[in-house]
Formats: structure tokens, C-alpha cells, sequence
């Protein structure tokens, strides 16, 4: 059977060293350029015609729009309508990247934590920044909840503290975690399919059904974990306008 780790192995494609870093183009970057292109593709193909009865493309890509705005105005509000571009990209970005991993030989570049961090990071020190420009220091009540005793100060604002520092690290780590171990379930369970199968088709029947059904689960795990990471983005920029 194939090392189920080995699928999750960069590899440089055009190697690249500058100033003794290694800056090569990798596997990685490949499907993130891949992602990217077809992102773009598929929305101004699908919205060139702009008619007023949508095409099956149309469609779909005006289900997207939709869905993430009204996933803003539900998280953030009214307010939250200017941060649509950057929530719409991060929503399509993290989407194509989780399906284009699906796909037999691809690579998937949301199953690496640097990569997951690198979103999650880029999330965290927006909103932080978003916080500061529209409170000031009065922003610093994020640690403090407004109404709450003085002498619990010693406890809660040490709570509050890691619990909104550990935010980039947990947004990363559930969607590179899901999809890690994602992976590794299909490629055990293929390794099966191909070891008994070869030799007896009864026996192999049983972990190709499973391998049918986990293909199934992943591909709504892509869809669910795209959603989680953008809707928890939403609640992080809600914070940061509204506070608690």
C-alpha cells in the first residue's frame, strides 16, 4: 500500500534559491495559480452575458454572490458590505482549493497548516487593525466585557486575551486538520480497494463501497469547511465593528 503521507509532499517544480532561501515554485503554488486562474474564469465567463434570465453558469455563480452576502448581513451586518470582496475571494479560494484536491493526482495546498495559517493570520490581523481604526484604544474592551465585575479583571482579561490570540491558530488548524485526515482516510481506503481487489473482487466490494461514501462525505467536508472558515471570519470582523 502507498505511503498516505506521500500525497502531502511538496515538491519543487521550477527550483529557486535567492540570498540562500528557497523560494522555488512548488506542487503547492502550482494548484494555488491553478485555483486562481479558474476562480477567475469561471466568475467572468459566467457573468459576461449578464442576462436577465441567468444561464446554468450565471446561476451558479450569482448562488455564490448571494450566499456570501447574505452570509455577511447575517454575521456582520450592513456594515460588513464594504469587507465583501476579501470574504467572497477567501470563501471562492479556500472552496476551489478543498475541490481541486479531489481530484486523483492533485494536490491539495488547504491540507498544509502554513498555508491554512497564512489565511487565518491574514484574517486575524485585518480585523485587529479594522478594531483599532474604528474604537481606538476603546478596542481594548475586547478583553474586558462592558458591565463585568472590576475584581474578575485578574481572571477574564487573561481569558479573553489567549482566547482572542489562539483565534488564527484554531481557524487554522480545523481546516488543515479536516482536510488532512480527509485525505489519508481515502488513500487507506483506496490502498484496500487495490490490495484485495487485485486478488478476490468479493472481498474488495466492501472498501470500494466505503471508498464511494467517504468520496461522497469529503466532497461535502470541502463544501463545510469552506463555509466554516469564511462564516468564523465574518464573526471575527463582526467583533471587531461591534465588539462584544
Amino acid at each position: 500500500m502507498a505511503n498516505p503521507i506521500e500525497q502531502f509532499k511538496i515538491k519543487p517544480i521550477i527550483p529557486l534559491e535567492v540570498a540562500g532561501v528557497d523560494v522555488s515554485f512548488t506542487n503547492s503554488a502550482v494548484m494555488m495559480v491553478i485555483s486562481v486562474v479558474l476562480i477567475t474564469a469561471f466568475l467572468t465567463l459566467s457573468v459576461r452575458s449578464r442576462a436577465l434570465v441567468p444561464g446554468r453558469w450565471q446561476a451558479l455563480a450569482e448562488v455564490f454572490y448571494e450566499f456570501i452576502a447574505g452570509m455577511l448581513k447575517d454575521n456582520v451586518g450592513q456594515e460588513g458590505r464594504k469587507y465583501f470582496p476579501f470574504i467572497f475571494t477567501l470563501f471562492m479560494f479556500v472552496l476551489f482549493g478543498n475541490l481541486l484536491g479531489m481530484i486523483p493526482g492533485a494536490f491539495t495546498y488547504t491540507s498544509h497548516v502554513i498555508v491554512t495559517f497564512g489565511m487565518a493570520i491574514v484574517v486575524f490581523i485585518g480585523v485587529t487593525i479594522i478594531g483599532f481604526a474604528r474604537h481606538g484604544t476603546h478596542f481594548l474592551r475586547m478583553f474586558f466585557p462592558e458591565g463585568a465585575p472590576i475584581a474578575t479583571a485578574i481572571i477574564l482579561v487573561p481569558i479573553e486575551v489567549i482566547s482572542y490570540f489562539s483565534r488564527p491558530f484554531s481557524l487554522a488548524v480545523r481546516l488543515f486538520a479536516n482536510m488532512t485526515v480527509g485525505h489519508i482516510i481515502l488513500k487507506v481506503l483506496g490502498g484496500f480497494v487495490v490490495s484485495l481487489g487485485a486478488f478476490y473482487v468479493i472481498p474488495g466490494i466492501v472498501p470500494f463501497a466505503f471508498l464511494g461514501a467517504i468520496t461522497v462525505l469529503e466532497f461535502g467536508i470541502a463544501l463545510l469547511q469552506a463555509y466554516v472558515f469564511t462564516i468564523l471570519s465574518c464573526i471575527y470582523l463582526h467583533d471587531a465593528i461591534h465588539m462584544h
